[in-house]
C-alpha cells in the first residue's frame, strides 16, 4: 500500500476526519504504518474505539473498490502530498487529507473568490450572485461555490455565462450528488473548472456534512462574498470559517426589511466589507496582473504594462489619448458590450486608463 493508497483507505473511516487523522500522521513514519497498529493502541493514542476497530479491521478490498469506482466515474483523488493540490487549501487548519475531482485543478484558481447565500434567495440575490460571478470571471478570477439551490447555482451560471473558471463543493460523495436537479449543473463545471469533494464516493448528503463543506469553499478563496443571507444561513458559517482563516468577507447591503437579507446586513455591521461592485472586492485583495506576451508587432507596448491578458491588451491599443465610448470599441473589436465592460474594468484597476464623464475612455 503506497502512500497515496493509504491516505484514500483512512479516509475512508466514518468518524476519524482530517484533524484526527492530520494527529495521526504526525506519529507515524508513513500513512501506511498506521494500519498495522492494534485498535488498542491506536485508542490508547486517543482515536475513539469505533474509529479505531474500523482502521485495525480494514479490508484492502474496500480501498480497491473505492479506487476503481473513482476512476469509472473520471475522477481524480488527490490527496494533501501531491503536487496539484490547491495551494490556498493546504494552508488551513484541518485541510481535507483527500480530494475527489471531477475536472481539473489549475495554477490560476490560487485566484479566487467565494461566493455563497442562501437557497431561498429572491430575485435581487440571484440576480446579484450571477452578475458578480460573470464579473469575476471576466476579471480572470475564478469563482468557487457550493452547487447549492438558490445563490450557488447562479455563481456558478454567471461564471460560466462569462466563459470563466468555476469550482464547486459538495457536502456528499460523487455517488450521492446533492442537489440531485444540479447533476447537469456539475458536469459543465467539471468542464470549465472542477467539482470536489472530500467524502467517500456513498457519503450521504447529511446535515453534518455542510459546515465542513463550506471550509473548503472559503480556504479555496482569498476571499468570501455573502451575497444574500438570512440570520441563521449556512452562509454565515462560511463567514466564520473565512475569517478564522484569515481570508477577507464581503457582504452585499440588502434592504432592512427583507428576512433573507438579515445575516448579510449584520455582517456589515459586524465589520464585513460592504461592497456596490466587482471593483470593489477586486481592490481589496489587490489581485496580481500578469504581464503578457504579445507578437512582434505588440510585444513592446504590451509588456510595458501590467494587464491580465490578450484581450485586455487588444482592447487597450484601441483606446488613446482621445476619449472613445464603449459604442466605438464595440466597432473597433469584435467584442460585445459586455466582455468590453469587463476588460475596462481590469484596465482601470491597473490605471492604465480612466474613465471620463459620459461613460468614455482615455489611456492614463
Amino acid at each position: 500500500m503506497n502512500t497515496s493508497e493509504a491516505l484514500i483507505g483512512l479516509n475512508l473511516i466514518g468518524g476519524l476526519g482530517s484533524v484526527r487523522l492530520s494527529r495521526l500522521l504526525e506519529y507515524f513514519a508513513a500513512p501506511g504504518d498506521i494500519f498495522k497498529v492494534s485498535s488498542e493502541k491506536l485508542t490508547l493514542m486517543g482515536l475513539p474505539a469505533r474509529c479505531a476497530q474500523a482502521i485495525a479491521s480494514f479490508k484492502a478490498a474496500e480501498l480497491e473498490t473505492e479506487i476503481s469506482s473513482a476512476a469509472k466515474l473520471g475522477l481524480k483523488i488527490i490527496t494533501l502530498f501531491d503536487q496539484d493540490y490547491p495551494k490556498n487549501l493546504k494552508n488551513i487548519s484541518g485541510a481535507p487529507i483527500v480530494l475527489y475531482c471531477m475536472g481539473s485543478l489549475e495554477k490560476e484558481d490560487i485566484s479566487s473568490v467565494a461566493i455563497v447565500g442562501s437557497r431561498r434567495a429572491s430575485l435581487y440575490g440571484l440576480n446579484s450572485a450571477f452578475k458578480f460571478a460573470a464579473q469575476l470571471a471576466q476579471s480572470g478570477i475564478t469563482v468557487v461555490s457550493g452547487l447549492a439551490r438558490g445563490i450557488d447555482t447562479y455563481a456558478h451560471r454567471g461564471a460560466l455565462k462569462a466563459g470563466g473558471r468555476t469550482l464547486a463543493v459538495l457536502g456528499s460523495g460523487f455517488n450521492r450528488l446533492y442537489p440531485p436537479e444540479n447533476r447537469s449543473l456539475a458536469e459543465e463545471v467539471s468542464r470549465h473548472g472542477a467539482v470536489l469533494s472530500e467524502f467517500p464516493l456513498d457519503t450521504e448528503p447529511q446535515r453534518q456534512n455542510f459546515p465542513r463543506r463550506n471550509r473548503l469553499i472559503s480556504g479555496l478563496s482569498l476571499g468570501v462574498l455573502v451575497a444574500e443571507a438570512a440570520k441563521n444561513s449556512g452562509a454565515l458559517i462560511t463567514a466564520d470559517f473565512a475569517l478564522e482563516q484569515g481570508r477577507e468577507v464581503f457582504a452585499l447591503p440588502g434592504k432592512i426589511d427583507s428576512f433573507t437579507s438579515t445575516g448579510t446586513n449584520a455582517l456589515i455591521q459586524q465589520g464585513a466589507k460592504l461592497v456596490t461592485s466587482c471593483e470593489d472586492i477586486l481592490e481589496e485583495l489587490f489581485f496580481p496582473l500578469e504581464r503578457i506576451k504579445g507578437d512582434s508587432a505588440t510585444s513592446a507596448p504590451v509588456q510595458e504594462n501590467l494587464l491580465f491578458d490578450k484581450s485586455q491588451a487588444k482592447l487597450y491599443h484601441c483606446i488613446g489619448e482621445n476619449a472613445v465610448s464603449i459604442d466605438e470599441l464595440v466597432e473597433k473589436t469584435e467584442f460585445s458590450p459586455a466582455q468590453i465592460s469587463g476588460l475596462l474594468l481590469g484596465l482601470r484597476l491597473a490605471k492604465r486608463i480612466k474613465e471620463l464623464p459620459g461613460k468614455y475612455f482615455v489611456r492614463n
